[in-house]
């Protein structure tokens, strides 16, 4: 038995339950293990096709159908779970667990597996039975800032580029931190190593944050949703907003202003722009940037300075973008090819209304060129996953969408972060076109 890995092979999901509890992977009661009923669009269906592989991050896809999840704690010995359906029926029957490094990133890319801790990056050789080689770890980069608060590093590749999102550590920057009233500091420091994606050059490893890494765009909190869009070799990303309107900066905003506000911007990055974090924000009301209370606004004072970006597209605030994929599969009716699956984690800043998010949605695309953008507005795609339809903490969800990746078939999984269940979305019309 490898010493990397910890094999866990698993009969069908109904009988699967007793060895998932003896490996400590679900440390849940029986009565909780029923999965809440996802909702996806006529004409899809959608099936769990495994219970639990522990806390998952995001998840990737290998060229022979293994699906790699990261995890946020270490399970069973193992940063990372390895799945794979021996069978054939579309459901994972067995799972190992290799010694990687936890956190949020991962991909598979020219026959490595890259993982990102909170602080560095690293690529592994595939073996031959699809787990990561330990002995062949290579740091790719190091030195990137783990500040505690928004600390995961997603990643993705595009050509000789290694794109890393480097969050910012605090809400607006303000000095001090999340403080009723508190000014925000200009320039903001944070600016400098944070708050912002980096590319490095994948072909080099041992590269060091800063120092050989391009910054490719800046002012973006938390992007925990970044993905190349594989079509036009462009990079996207959806940003986190701040928090916290109404209790810092009563005198301007009420609670409900404070769950309307500010969006989640969904950007396309290049050319090192400003996307306009923590100076400002996005009023998805509006429809226009605003000038954030740290820095003088009230609430109602918009900027028309063009150093700012404005998004491609806009979410509703405080939903949690997580995870986002163009789908290029042919599995799925045309209409979905080149668009983009957001994975909403769901919020915990609406109170005292009810939290929201905790979908994946789905965004038509339109143009290959470099230049493109939404065809339509944004759809809720799979729904259902709290299980309740009004929550008011995110503890109270059953289930929170988190990891997106295309299968082999063209099928799209969905992990979540609760017990790492992945659910399989496939198409069952006659004519998938």
């Amino acid at each position: 038995m490898p010493t990397h890995a910890q094999i866990t092979p698993s009969p069908k999901p109904a009988s699967r339950l007793r060895d998932l509890f003896s490996l400590g992977v679900l440390g849940i009661t029986s009565a909780a293990l029923a999965a809440p009923a996802i909702t996806v669009p006529e004409g899809f269906t959608a099936r769990l096709v495994h219970e639990g592989v522990g806390p998952a991050r995001h998840i990737a896809t290998g060229p022979d159908g293994t699906l790699y999840v990261a995890l946020r704690k270490e399970t069973n010995g193992g940063g990372t779970a390895v799945l794979r359906d021996t069978t054939g029926d579309g459901n994972y029957d067995q799972t190992q667990y290799a010694a990687t490094p936890t956190g949020t990133g991962i991909l598979v890319h020219d026959g490595h597996l890259y993982r990102s801790s909170n602080d560095a990056v690293y690529r592994y050789d595939i073996n031959a039975d699809g787990m990561p080689d330990m002995g062949s770890r290579v740091a790719m980069v190091s030195l990137l800032p783990d500040l505690g608060s928004h600390a995961a590093k997603p990643i993705d590749i595009e050509g000789d580029r290694l794109f890393v999102n480097v969050g910012a550590p605090s809400n607006a920057c303000q000095s001090p931190r999340r403080t009723k009233g508190a000014a925000g500091q200009s320039p903001c420091p944070e600016l400098e190593e944070s708050g912002g994606i980096w590319s490095f050059d994948v072909t080099k490893p041992d590269r060091v944050f800063p120092l050989d890494g391009v910054r490719e765009g800046y002012g973006l909190r938390h992007c925990v949703a970044i993905t190349v869009r594989d079509r036009e070799a462009q990079l996207y990303a959806v940003m986190h907003g701040r928090d916290q309107l109404d209790s810092l900066w009563p005198e301007h905003y009420t609670a409900e202003d404070n769950a309307n506000n500010p969006a989640e911007e969904f950007h396309r990055i290049n050319g090192g722009r400003d996307y306009g974090w923590p100076y400002t924000y996005w009023d998805q009301q509006r429809n226009e940037r605003i000038i954030a209370p740290e820095y003088g606004g009230n609430g109602t004072t918009s900027t028309a300075d063009p150093s700012f970006t404005a998004p491609i597209q806009s979410f509703p605030a405080h939903w949690a973008p997580n995870g986002m994929l163009f789908y290029e599969g042919e599995h799925f009716p045309e209409r979905y090819r080149g668009g983009a699956f957001v994975a909403h984690h769901g919020s915990w800043n609406r109170a005292p209304f009810p939290q929201a998010g905790y979908k994946v949605t789905f965004t038509p695309f339109a143009g290959d060129d470099g230049n493109s953008a939404p065809s339509g507005d944004w759809e809720p795609f799979a729904t259902g996953f709290p299980g309740s339809p009004e929550i008011r903490s995110p503890r109270d969800a059953e289930a929170r969408p988190m990891g997106l990746a295309v299968d082999t078939d063209g099928t799209l999984l969905i992990a979540d972060s609760v017990k790492g269940r992945v659910w399989r979305i496939s198409y069952e019309a006659e004519d998938a076109e």
